[in-house]
């Protein structure tokens, strides 16, 4: 049985039929090369694809779905409020590279933001109807429900960050632990008490920064007091906010390590308006190495993460599922490291 790829003459455009005629072969063997079946010669191939190219014909792309079962369509899905998704430089980042690695592919990106539990839901039916190949999850939170829904239903999935359970999964993440740790010896080799701000706790890269600073405060011989940790939620305001609370806690404190750079610039404007320069009197260092980390005053030693890296490892390990070479609990921790600038 085969299917008919084109709204056909109806519309002016050139057929299945009218390919198959001038490539001297069937009209099912045509259908074949557009869906790509290895069932067919390689001489038939490529007289096939000479004549699509001298007619300019173009596949339907709905039917040809019905034939391959493929949309040729992957959703990268945000579980953030939409006003964080377009102002945060990691989630930006994100986007970019994801795009940017699939501009070479046959596959097309769909942004979807999952707000909350009853939005999660609609895109899990989304996915499970076979809207999409794919799915790339990130900016996931502990009680997030699109994991188990996905992986259950076996809608090939990646995670952009390992994720919080532990389950088995694929993803691709930074060395969040190794990187916090670095920034935080960095500190500590200066002489300094180090502080932290961390990201939110219930996100494995706020809980994995907060271990790695913890690692090397413990490593020196010095105990991670409660006092020199405050929460915040990797925003600008949400770091303006806990440097002010962790100024209140440990006033003696003279260097902070800060769990995402967007948190650090807020963190600064804190400082400044207690009076407190950096980096004499307080020593900083942030965690991305976003655009905004070269601007900011002073500019901010940070840890890098290799975003173009990640991206590429996300497309990857996606595409790999889609086709089904892969075992779906493939996964990359990718490496970080300090970038020195006048802050620390």
């Amino acid at each position: 049985m085969t299917t008919e790829l084109t709204s056909g003459a109806r519309s002016g455009t050139p057929t299945l039929d009218e390919v198959a005629v001038l490539a001297g072969v069937s009209r099912a063997t045509v259908s074949r090369v557009v869906n790509e079946s290895p069932k067919v010669s390689p001489e038939a191939r490529e007289a096939v694809q000479a004549a699509i190219a001298q007619l300019r014909y173009v596949p339907n792309r709905m039917a040809r779905s019905l034939v391959t079962r493929r949309t040729d369509t992957v959703a990268l899905v945000l579980s953030e409020p939409n006003t964080q998704v377009f102002s945060d430089p990691f989630f930006a980042s994100i986007v970019h590279g994801v795009s940017a690695a699939l501009a070479d592919t046959e596959l097309t990106l769909v942004l979807l933001t999952a707000r909350d539990a009853r939005e999660q839901q609609k895109i899990a039916r989304f996915a499970r109807q076979g809207h999409v190949d794919g799915v790339v999850l990130m900016s996931l939170h502990s009680e997030d429900l699109l994991p188990d829904v996905l992986s259950g239903a076996g809608v090939p999935l990646v995670l952009c960050g390992r994720p919080y359970d532990g389950r088995s999964v694929a993803y691709v993440d930074a060395d969040n632990v190794g990187g916090a740790r670095v920034a935080t010896e960095h500190l500590l080799g200066l002489g300094r008490r180090v502080a932290t701000l961390t990201g939110p706790t219930d996100m494995i890269a706020g809980v994995d920064r907060l271990t790695g600073w913890r690692l090397a405060t413990e490593d020196a011989g010095r105990s991670a007091d409660p006092a020199l940790v405050a929460h915040g939620d990797f925003t600008e305001a949400g770091g303006e906010a806990a440097m002010a609370r962790l100024l209140a806690q440990a006033p003696d404190l003279d260097a902070v390590f800060v769990a995402s750079d967007p948190m650090a610039v807020g963190a600064l404007r804190t400082l400044r308006a207690a009076g407190r320069r950096v980096p004499e009197d307080v020593a900083v260092v942030g965690f991305d190495d976003a655009a905004v980390a070269t601007t900011c005053d002073p500019p901010l030693t940070t840890v890098a993460q290799p975003l173009d890296l990640m991206t590429g490892e996300l497309v990857e390990l996606l595409r790999r599922q889609i086709d089904g070479v892969a075992a779906p609990a493939e996964t990359r921790t990718c490496p970080t490291h300090l970038v020195r600038r006048a802050s620390a």
